[in-house]
C-alpha cells in the first residue's frame, strides 16, 4: 500500500494476512541520515564470515543495536505515527497502559548469506499457546531496496493464525519485495526470516519492534540507552523505550522513572 493509505485499511490488511508493506515513507535524505549516523557502529561491527547452519544469524551478515542512543533519525522512526497507529490497534487491547520499544537493530545481509530459519517474534513468551494473543508488532524499514535475490525478508502470510505444529511449505513463503523508503510490518506470530542473498549487493534494513508494556523487552533498553542519554531524548521517545511506569511495574526511587530523569 502507498504512503497516505487510510491507516485503518493498513491495520485490516495486517490483521488479515499478518504482514503488509507501505511504500514511500522514508525519503533519500532520511535514509542517508540513518546510514551516516549509524556508520561508525556498523563499521566497527564484525561481519559474521563463517556460516554455521545451526546458528540463528546466517554468515555474511552484520548487525548492531542500541539504535535510539546512536541515531536521532531512528529515534524519529520509533515514534512514527503510522507505526504507533498499528500498535494502538493491536497492542492496547492487551496492554491498557501502553506499549514499548521491544527491539531496535540495523541489519545488513551480504552476498552469500543463506536463508535465515523462519521464526516468530513472540517466540520467547512460551506461556501462551498458539495462536498467541497479539503481543508484538514488528517493522522493517528498507534503507536499500529489498529484492528476492538480495535477502528480502521472507514472510508466511496467515501464519500468525496457525497452530504451533503447522509447518510452512515452500509455496507459502513469499519475499517481501519493496523499494528503499518502504516499511514492512508484520505481527508477532507471523513466521518470517531474512532471505538468502544471491546478489552482489548488501541489503540494509532497520528493524523496530513493539511489545505490550508489561512484557520484558528483548533488547535491554536501560543498558543500551542509559539515563544520561535518555534524559536528553524527547519525552515521547523516552516513554517508548520504557522510562515510565506500567501500573506498579518499573518504579524507581522517585516512584515515577520519567521524573527521576
Amino acid at each position: 500500500m502507498p504512503a497516505g493509505t487510510d491507516p485503518d485499511l493498513i491495520a485490516q490488511a495486517l490483521d488479515d494476512t499478518g504482514a503488509v508493506v507501505v511504500t514511500g515513507l522514508l525519503d533519500q535524505t532520511a535514509r542517508n541520515a540513518v546510514t551516516t549516523e549509524l556508520a561508525p557502529y556498523m563499521e566497527s561491527t564484525r561481519v559474521i564470515e563463517d556460516d554455521d547452519p545451526t546458528q540463528f544469524y546466517p554468515g555474511h551478515t552484520r548487525r548492531t543495536s542500541a539504535l535510539v542512543a546512536r541515531s536521532e533519525t531512528v529515534g524519529k522512526l520509533v515514534i512514527d505515527e503510522g507505526s504507533l497507529h498499528l500498535c494502538d490497534h493491536f497492542l492496547t487491547p492487551n496492554s491498557e497502559f501502553g506499549y514499548q520499544l521491544h527491539v531496535s537493530a540495523a541489519l545488513e545481509v551480504g552476498p552469500g548469506a543463506r536463508q535465515q530459519l523462519l521464526h516468530r517474534e513472540h517466540g520467547s513468551f512460551t506461556f501462551f499457546p498458539h495462536p498467541r494473543p497479539n503481543m508484538i508488532v514488528a517493522s522493517m524499514w528498507a534503507i536499500t531496496d529489498f529484492r528476492p535475490d538480495n535477502g528480502a525478508t521472507l514472510i508466511v502470510p496467515g501464519s500468525h493464525k496457525w497452530a504451533e505444529d503447522r509447518q510452512a511449505t515452500e509455496s507459502e513463503i513469499v519475499a517481501a519485495e519493496m523499494p528503499a523508503g518502504s516499511v514492512l510490518y508484520w505481527m508477532g506470530g507471523t513466521l518470517h526470516g531474512a532471505g538468502a542473498n544471491t546478489s552482489t549487493d548488501w541489503r540494509y534494513g532497520v528493524i523496530l519492534t513493539y511489545s505490550l508494556g508489561w512484557l520484558r523487552q528483548e533488547e535491554n533498553q536501560y543498558l543500551d540507552v542509559p539515563p544520561e542519554v535518555a534524559r536528553n531524548l524527547p519525552q515521547k521517545l523516552r516513554d517508548m523505550i520504557g522510562y515510565k511506569m506500567y501500573h506498579a511495574l518499573g518504579y524507581s526511587m522517585n516512584r515515577d522513572s520519567s521524573k527521576s530523569l
